[in-house]
């Protein structure tokens, strides 16, 4: 199983999470890696990732440019939706190392636009998740 300790060092995550009908959809997201190792990122409830995050929490993971270009290989995991203090700490983590884009833009834009922000926690798997994406 690879861990994802090397997500420390990347401010970006390609997050590929499945449609129903088993295709890979690629979306960069801001990533954190607590001191335990295990990596979370956030997004908003209507967004189509969280969509598909319901219906699969498997995912697959990797480094990546602003824009979503991949600069190291994937890996399979497992995407949790976090509630109460366990979301709280993903969004404490998330503003420490983004201050101005995760303590301040993030929230101000899904306030402005009346979304609900969920926080996720990412754990790796040695499971393959099917087809790359």
């Amino acid at each position: 199983m690879q861990d994802l300790e090397h997500f420390r060092r990347t401010k970006n995550m390609l997050l590929s999470t499945r449609r129903r009908d088993g295709s890979w959809v690629p979306t960069p997201v801001s990533v954190v890696v607590d001191e335990h190792g295990m990596a979370y990122f956030r997004t908003w409830s209507t967004a189509g990732k969280a969509k598909r995050l319901r219906n699969f929490p498997d995912v697959r993971v990797a480094p990546c440019t602003a824009f979503g270009r991949p600069t190291g290989s994937d890996q399979p995991g497992i995407a949790r939706l976090l509630d109460g203090t366990e979301s709280t700490r993903a969004r404490d983590l998330l503003s420490a190392k983004y201050p101005v884009m995760h303590r301040v833009l993030v929230p101000l834009v899904h306030r402005l636009r009346g979304q609900q922000t969920q926080h996720y926690q990412l754990r790796p798997t040695d499971e393959p998740t099917g087809e790359q994406p």
